[in-house]
């Protein structure tokens, strides 16, 4: 009798892992986006690894065997178009976050970033829902992690911080459109219709904006890679074969980790200095997160027969 609770806990670590992974990558990620600036643009670096991204995952578009082979593929109406308008909010979000980050830390980039865990329910009340008191709670931790960690002694706040904030609020309407349209399309096809746009309005803006070159872009060629085949390759791979075994709320801790791994990689591979002041907002943000996604499970005890209702997907940072 006690081989069945056995065997779930080991399969309920393994997928805790694999999604604590996922959020290492992108976490670390962060630290690939400003080394890749060193020899390219932001607009440039955004669309190379967009577009590598895409054709990573482009097989998936048909193809569905492997770890994919529960996910089959999903025939619907105007999915062309909802895959446009997730690449349009995709495009706005991560160059806020990748122009941002040259002007401020890696670490204040990916805890202000994951700020979008505790935007995502204010957007929700705004749009009529219900919201708890400890979700409000969290809002309150958050301002207060957000101005331990940005706003630095002299009051002054790095002007990066303010794009990084706005990024922040996009990847919140980002996650709702998520949620929202994975439900009525197929969730694969929408990924790759999503980083083909903002990859292609990436370049766009990078052709008008920046001086592009291949010698740059070679140079870059390693941060590009990081970002493009770990950040949206593997990790990817690794969220949707996890999040097969996951609910989205359980998920969404897990991933908020994101911003204390870009703040770890900031530290030892870029030598920022995070200091006290810096760890103790970092700490405050991260118990936002967490008290922003805690909830407790609803009692229906006058329908214990009814199947529970599918936890929304979650979308993370790429």
């Amino acid at each position: 009798m006690s081989a069945l609770p056995s065997s779930a806990s080991r399969s309920t670590l393994r997928t805790d892992l694999l999604m604590l992974l996922t959020a290492a990558i992108w976490g670390s990620t962060f630290v690939a986006q400003q080394m890749g600036m060193d020899s390219v643009g932001p607009f440039t670096y955004t669309a190379s690894r967009m577009l590598l991204g895409a054709l990573l995952v482009a097989p998936l578009w048909f193809w569905r065997g492997g770890p994919f082979a529960a996910m089959p593929v999903v025939e619907s109406r105007g999915c062309i178009g909802a895959g446009v308008l997730l690449g349009l909010v995709l495009f706005i979000a991560i160059n806020l976050q990748q122009v941002g980050l040259l002007g401020t830390s890696v670490s204040n980039a990916g805890f202000i970033t994951g700020l979008y865990v505790v935007v995502v329910p204010v957007l929700m009340r705004l749009g009529g829902a219900s919201v708890s008191a400890q979700v409000w709670g969290a809002v309150l931790l958050s301002a207060a992690g957000l101005y331990f960690l940005s706003v630095k002694p002299d009051a002054g706040i790095a002007p990066g911080d303010w794009l990084q904030l706005g990024g922040a609020m996009m990847w919140a309407v980002h996650v709702l459109l998520v949620g929202h349209l994975a439900r009525r399309h197929d969730p694969l096809r929408l990924s790759v219709l999503q980083y083909l746009v903002a990859g292609a309005l990436s370049w766009v803006a990078a052709l008008v904006r920046e001086p592009v070159s291949l010698d740059g872009i070679l140079q870059a060629g390693g941060a590009i890679a990081w970002g493009g085949i770990l950040s949206i390759g593997v990790a990817y791979t690794l969220q949707v074969i996890a999040q097969r075994d996951a609910k989205a709320s359980h998920a969404a801790i897990i991933y908020s980790s994101e911003g204390v791994f870009s703040a770890i990689g900031g530290w030892l591979v870029l030598g920022e200095s995070i200091g006290l002041r810096g760890w103790s907002g970092a700490g405050l943000l991260l118990a936002a997160m967490l008290l922003a996604q805690w909830q407790r499970e609803p009692k229906t005890p006058e329908a214990p027969e009814a199947p529970e209702a599918p936890d929304k997907p979650v979308a993370a940072s790429p």
